[in-house]
């Protein structure tokens, strides 16, 4: 019924937006299909990939990525690294302004690191966590002291980290209801589960690469939801196509599909320490973690659920990723499973619960691993939770399976560090292994890429049995379009970027 609703109501705002344009032929609109609503605002305190979406819109970043991946200038023209790697200058762009007027310039930089490194819920901090102090050394440039040398810190500015809120309004407890920032869009409305609205900022630096005057974000769950309004003109593009879709889109005359080999993955979290988890929790003991991961066929999952799109996964670094190591991923081995189960003394049927996102392609995930783990004596029952509630539980302790993702980012640092690390502010099962640690923080003081992969091969190597996380696969980045949508790239990061992106009449 809510699916249904939400049609419809998209149905009604298209008919709005036409009686709009009908007064005012100067307004352009995009709408764009999300699979979840976006949880706060806030970028020091989100932690969802659908608000990276808004965030790409509403808020420039000091530096930013090209579609190859490579750190380019945002609102930092330039950077340059001291010979001991712990200063990092940046120049600053001039003439920038915040949406409320406020000036762009060091000491808006300065407060929004302090932030991000203060404030309280910030999940930031582990990303930016080598940053010692930020000293303004001019009007329009800023130095970044840093504790060690961190080769992972300029990626982490591409993103949230670096993201520059107005600092007035930054201020104030309500931001995230009113976030202010310095992107070509700025915000405009927001109901919840429904949809986001943003609008040009006629200031914006860059203006004339941007062509829309109202960007229109709308969560839907249902895949198949999101591509009926495509087809039906009620979304002009969508994220998440799902693979069982991919030839109705190739098929449609009046629609286009743009995929890209994503950074991100998919996995299930295990709650080892975070909350109340009882002292007696069998998902204390690594050899229930690592039998519960070996009752999964990857393979088998990748071909029921994507029609072998995906990519089974192992590991937190994507194929893509220049970082990937290339280490066997174990078969499925009920047997073993059963065994380790055995050898931890737990009696089964063993009865745990899993988070599930209340979209169909998640659940048909949960269901398929339902099956196959209950072969091997788990009893799995499974807890549909809209998406931004999972995570808000997932990171409160309140769950004992969670089956959630991370978008991936271009340096391996930002896609495993904060889920891994003893005091990663990501790291929602409370996993702690020292010498998993001491790894992790060396691979951030070298630029060395052979001595940052020997780093990261014995971390993967090491999770093999650790299983703090059950990596399930890698994620495609599926995106379908109708034809009059002109510019339109998908980048691996899965991001949508409106520069240079037109609506044909």
């Amino acid at each position: 019924m809510k699916q249904a609703r939400h049609t419809l109501l998209t149905a009604l705002s298209g008919l709005l937006l036409l009686g709009a344009s009908a007064h005012s032929q100067a307004d352009s609109v995009i709408r764009i299909g999300l699979g979840a609503d976006p949880d706060m605002l806030d970028p020091h305190l989100a932690r969802t990939y659908y608000g990276r979406f808004v965030f790409a819109a509403m808020c420039d970043r000091l530096v930013d990525v090209d579609q190859n991946l490579k750190v380019v200038p945002g609102l930092a023209t330039d950077w340059a690294w001291s010979e001991d790697g712990k200063t990092l200058t940046m120049n600053l762009r001039s003439g920038v302004t915040f949406h409320d007027g406020e000036k762009f310039d060091a000491q808006a930089v300065k407060f929004n690191i302090e932030r991000a490194q203060t404030l309280p819920g910030s999940l930031r901090k582990s990303e930016i966590s080598s940053i010692e102090s930020v000293e303004v050394s001019g009007p329009m440039q800023v130095k970044f002291h840093l504790k060690n040398p961190d080769a992972a810190l300029l990626s982490q500015l591409t993103d949230r980290a670096g993201a520059m809120l107005a600092p007035e309004a930054a201020k104030k407890p309500d931001f995230a209801a009113h976030p202010v920032c310095s992107g070509p869009y700025q915000f405009d409305s927001r109901v919840q589960q429904d949809r986001i609205v943003l609008k040009r900022y006629d200031n914006y630096w860059n203006k004339g690469a941007y062509h829309f005057d109202k960007v229109i974000f709308l969560p839907i769950p249902d895949a198949s939801v999101r591509l009926a309004n495509l087809r039906a003109g009620d979304l002009d593009l969508t994220e998440g196509v799902a693979a069982s879709d991919v030839k109705t889109v190739e098929a449609d005359s009046k629609l286009a599909l743009a995929k890209v080999t994503g950074l991100g993955y998919q996995g299930i979290t295990f709650n080892i320490n975070n909350g109340k988890v009882d002292a007696n929790s069998p998902l204390k003991d690594a050899r229930v973690r690592e039998a519960f991961s070996l009752a999964i066929d990857r393979d088998a999952l990748n071909q029921v659920a994507f029609e072998g799109l995906y990519t089974p996964a192992n590991q937190a670094f994507s194929p893509v990723s220049a970082y990937h190591v290339k280490t066997p991923i174990a078969p499925r081995d009920v047997e073993k499973a059963k065994a380790l189960l055995k050898a931890a003394g737990v009696t089964t049927p063993l009865n745990l619960t899993l988070l599930v996102s209340n979209n169909p392609t998640a659940q048909q995930v949960g269901q398929v691993i339902q099956a196959m783990v209950g072969e091997a004596g788990f009893n799995l029952n499974l807890q549909m939770s809209e998406f931004a509630t999972l995570l808000d539980r997932q990171q409160r302790g309140d769950y004992q399976l969670s089956l959630s993702g991370w978008s991936g980012r271009p340096d391996p640092d930002g896609s495993i560090y904060s889920f891994i690390n003893s005091k990663g502010t990501l790291n929602d099962g409370r996993y702690s292994n020292a010498q998993v640690d001491e790894w992790l923080n060396a691979a951030r003081l070298t630029n060395d890429q052979a001595q940052r992969q020997a780093l990261y091969t014995q971390v993967v190597n090491q999770l093999q049995s650790d299983m703090p996380i059950a990596y399930l696969y890698f994620e495609p980045r599926i995106f379908g379009m109708s034809k009059k949508l002109q510019g339109f790239k998908a980048w691996p990061d899965g991001l949508v970027r409106l520069a240079g992106v037109s609506l044909a009449q």
